[in-house]
């Protein structure tokens, strides 16, 4: 999948799921996190599938020669925005697939794709409108510091979904609080949900919570250093629920 980036063409490699159906099947397009696709990432798409989405999980990293940007050289704004093309690429290539509905698309991103996801889901201008057929973001424990450069007052562009975990100390519930704080039109159609006793990567199942000393903090001073990361079913059973009717609600003809 090609995406136009300073100059040149990279060719981002993804991952496609598709459910049995005899007719074109809303979209999802998934965009990982810092330390590039996960086994949560690859979950989430299968339960799309059997919810009848079709899903895309775009690798944003191996083209660019990354594996993982989760230490202490923390992705910066320009990395995020440049990433951003990323989302769009992947929503037109999917908006072009015979098998998909391109009046029904949505995009969803975890950490610091929830961040990058940010740049698209919000913005501070009203004249802007998102590309025919986009009907949602989802946000998952999203890095909310890369939407400080957004602007004081922000409106979303779509109905948007937040999803954060209450002892998140990586990607704290409070940054965003402070940034959905600045949106100030259309807050309806803003949701947020936030899972009591969850931490960073509370869908990352099987992984105890544990600190990691070693990776980048943008909501730190000086963004460093540690976090704590690790499962919670209980958050993740409300998860998928809160997702899946996010979905049906939005995606629906």
């Amino acid at each position: 999948m090609p995406v136009e980036q300073a100059g040149r063409t990279v060719q981002l490699a993804a991952q496609l799921y598709r459910p049995v159906s005899p007719k074109p099947a809303p979209a999802v397009a998934i965009f990982h996190g810092c330390g590039g696709v996960g086994v949560n990432n690859t979950r989430m798409a299968e339960l799309l599938k059997d919810w009848g989405y079709v899903a895309l999980v775009v690798d944003s990293f191996s083209a660019r020669g990354l594996k993982d940007v989760c230490g202490r050289n923390w992705p910066t704004q320009a990395s995020a925005q440049a990433r951003a093309q990323d989302i769009d690429a992947s929503l037109a290539w999917l908006g072009k697939q015979s098998f998909v509905d391109p009046k029904r698309l949505a995009f969803m991103g975890y950490s610091y794709g929830g961040g990058v996801g940010l740049l698209r889901a919000l913005s501070a201008r009203t004249d802007i409108r998102v590309p025919s057929g986009w009907r949602a973001a989802i946000l998952v424990y999203p890095d909310c510091g890369l939407g400080e450069s957004l602007g004081a007052e922000l409106r979303p562009r779509l109905p948007t979904m937040f999803a954060m975990g209450e002892l998140d100390d990586w990607t704290p519930v409070r940054q965003c609080q402070a940034l959905l704080e600045r949106v100030k039109a259309e807050r309806d159609l803003v949701e947020t949900h936030v899972y009591a006793g969850a931490h960073h990567s509370f869908d990352a199942l099987g992984l105890p919570v544990r600190y990691l000393d070693g990776v980048g903090n943008r909501s730190k001073p000086g963004g460093c250093c540690g976090a704590h990361y690790g499962a919670n079913e209980a958050a993740w059973k409300q998860f998928t629920a809160d997702v899946k009717a996010f979905m049906a609600r939005y995606l629906a003809r």
